[in-house]
């Protein structure tokens, strides 16, 4: 599909890649107008490479005076790529896990009005999957599982992949000061896009895994990536079912989860007195504890069906972008 109408920007984080980045802006195609290169700091001085030696003119290199992160070095690229006029924003690392000849047909669906927003998914595909470490695999399986149910959209997987692509006008509705700086950013971006019921999609892709050395340790992600999941989980549920909407599955919700916890903390103290004292807890008594959960277990199926099938349909950038040409007329 041509991509000629659409004016497009690439942002890259810098930060130990010396050694693949040129091979990487190298493969960048002709339909890519802006490349900000960001230096994070890069120990490497990815930056001052690049500039040296690299003669293509759509490149830019910014820079950060301390190491921020991936997410904090995207955000600085996001900010310079709206200053110019692209109409869709890419992003991919410089690694050389992702492909950039890939880059058409991550950027189609958001071309037809059929995404807000695509990001890559590396296990679309039996064959893509191979080579991967077997570590990474089981790793990834929890986290698309923890953000299918913080962010609401239950169809994507793979949310840390970093090869994604966003309409200008959905971008500009982000908060980027808010968004992670470091490796919880595509998880916390993916919740910030569920706020605005921006439209996601996946896009099938094979990645490389060769010589690079991830400086994310597994173990110590565990934790934050743990809280800011269950953060994000309690803000979608507040704005989304008792601010901006309130509705049947908003009483389920108020109704189960309260009942579930109460049939169980009650079972859970009766069998204990009964152990305790040796005495067997009456009929009425065993009801009590299981009925409330019974109840409380349907409310909350029932309002997680209906979670799944509030997934955004409909992409939001054709109205967003006539939006913001109204208030831009205005203004002038």
């Amino acid at each position: 599909m041509s991509t000629e109408q659409y004016a497009i920007a690439v942002v890259i984080p810098c930060y130990r890649v010396r050694h693949k980045i040129m091979s990487v802006i190298a493969a960048i195609g002709p339909e890519v107008e802006w490349i900000f290169a960001v230096d994070d700091a890069c120990p490497d001085q990815s930056g001052n490479f690049i500039e040296s030696d690299c003669s293509d003119p759509r490149v830019k290199v910014l820079r950060h005076a301390k190491n921020g992160g991936v997410g904090a070095a995207t955000c600085t690229g996001f900010a310079a790529a709206l200053l110019t006029g692209a109409d869709i924003v890419v992003k991919l690392d410089g690694d050389g896990q992702m492909d950039p000849a890939l880059i058409p047909n991550l950027i189609a669906a958001i071309i037809l009005g059929q995404a807000d927003f695509c990001k890559g998914n590396r296990f679309h595909r039996l064959g893509d999957t191979r080579g991967m470490p077997a570590l990474r695999m089981v790793g990834n399986a929890g986290l698309s599982l923890l953000s299918k149910i913080s962010t609401g959209y239950w169809q994507i997987f793979d949310p840390t992949n970093g090869f994604l692509a966003i309409h200008r006008s959905v971008l500009a509705e982000l908060d980027l000061k808010s968004l992670h700086p470091r490796y919880f950013f595509e998880s916390d971006l993916l919740a910030q896009l569920a706020l605005i019921r921006a439209r996601v999609r996946d896009l099938p892709m094979h990645a490389v895994y060769a010589d690079e050395i991830s400086s994310m340790r597994p173990l110590h992600v565990i934790a934050p990536f743990t809280y800011g999941h269950a953060r994000n989980l309690l803000r979608r549920i507040t704005y989304q079912y008792f601010v901006r909407g309130f509705s049947l599955a908003s009483i389920h919700l108020v109704l189960g989860l309260p009942m579930l916890l109460f049939g169980v903390v009650f079972g859970v103290l009766t069998w204990h007195n009964s152990i305790s004292t040796g005495i067997t807890a009456t009929a009425g008594t065993v009801m009590l504890s299981a009925l409330p959960i019974i109840l409380g277990v349907d409310f909350l199926l029932s309002w997680l069906n209906f979670d799944v099938h509030a997934e955004p349909r409909d992409a939001l950038w054709p109205m967003l972008k006539s939006r913001q040409k109204v208030i831009a007329t205005d203004i002038e």
